[in-house]
């Protein structure tokens, strides 16, 4: 019997090295894996459905649930997890020292919805004072004109988000100061270069990110892997066959993680970051699945809905395929 033919498009990362080169093979499943950059990715899977099984924005995904249609189910496996305090920056003449003045400022974000914008809205209006409403957001693109929200938004009353002007970029504006700071998950080409008008907020993000660890256990979730619901529907076994696949690939990059690491790329201090990192999150820091100890998943939950995204506050047991989820016990 010929195996099912599906197409995955998903960001060429080490956790999923296996799927890419064949190494891991869905059972059941004939895998053409396109290594694309996540905004193509997201743009080309929402407006076109062009993938059978794609990364996707887990804001957008919520989204993608209050519509009619509901295009996609997931599966929880989780591609991209980042810290995000080290994507605030501040125009350094905006006399912004600390998060508390942020509140009542002109804020950029690629787009409203974006799921790192997301976890920094969430991470300031809980822990610095920040509320949501406090803040006007312009969005845009970062260092190209013109982008735009990909789902089109109903906020409540109070939320202040409308577009830069034509032709400006995010980028530029913070260094001319016509916006005071700027949410990204991007590092903005004027920081690269050391412009000396824009700065991190968080001057020692790191330092920042491993005390949020060590207080909430958050390590923030960005995107999940969704199949479109025509696919799934009409061949629900491949949710599970997926979710083994993907974990099978984690833990193989996972073990690769090692000592031996520092050798396969230019970074001398390699052992000494991953060292670091299991000291402070633990040797299996980055899972997949529903885990109840885990509070990443509800907490992007409560954020989506209090910042007038999600419709409800979604329970994590309703946003993935059971079968993807239920282990059979033997």
């Amino acid at each position: 019997m010929s195996k099912l033919r599906l197409t995955l498009a998903c960001e060429a990362y080490d956790r999923t090295v296996g799927l890419r080169t064949g190494e891991v093979a869905p059972d059941g499943i004939e895998l053409t894996y396109l290594a694309l950059p996540v905004e193509e990715t997201f743009y080309r899977m929402i407006r076109y459905r062009e993938f059978d099984v794609a990364e996707l924005s887990l804001s957008s995904y919520l989204l993608s649930l209050d519509s009619a249609e509901r295009p996609f189910v997931a599966i929880p496996v989780y591609p991209s997890r980042s810290f995000r305090h080290n994507g605030i920056y501040v125009n350094t003449s905006a006399g912004i020292g600390s998060p508390a003045q942020l509140a009542g400022r002109t804020v950029g974000v690629a787009e409203y919805q974006l799921t790192a914008a997301v976890w920094i809205r969430g991470i300031l209006a809980e822990f610095h004072q920040v509320p949501v409403t406090s803040v006007r957001y312009r969005t845009g693109g970062l260092h190209m004109p013109g982008r735009t929200e990909k789902i089109a938004l109903h906020l409540p009353a109070g939320i202040d988000v409308a577009p830069v002007p034509d032709g400006r970029t995010l980028d530029e504006m913070l260094v001319s100061g016509d916006i005071d700071a700027l949410y990204t998950p991007r590092t903005p080409r004027s920081f690269a270069s050391g412009r000396p008008e824009v700065a991190r907020l968080f001057t020692d993000a790191p330092a920042a990110e491993a005390e949020y660890f060590r207080r909430t256990r958050i390590f923030p979730i960005m995107h999940v892997i969704v199949i479109r619901r025509e696919v799934y529907e009409r061949d629900r076994w491949i949710a599970a066959s997926l979710f083994r696949a993907f974990e099978t690939a984690r833990r193989l990059a996972m073990r690769g993680i090692d000592e031996t690491a520092s050798l396969r790329y230019m970074l001398p201090w390699l052992a000494h970051e991953v060292a670091r990192t299991r000291q402070i999150m633990g040797e299996d820091y980055w899972r997949y699945g529903v885990d109840p100890q885990d509070p990443s998943l509800d907490t992007l939950l409560r954020y989506s809905h209090e910042q007038g995204l999600a419709s409800r506050r979604w329970p994590a047991d309703e946003l993935f395929a059971p079968e993807a989820c239920d282990a059979v016990i033997v």
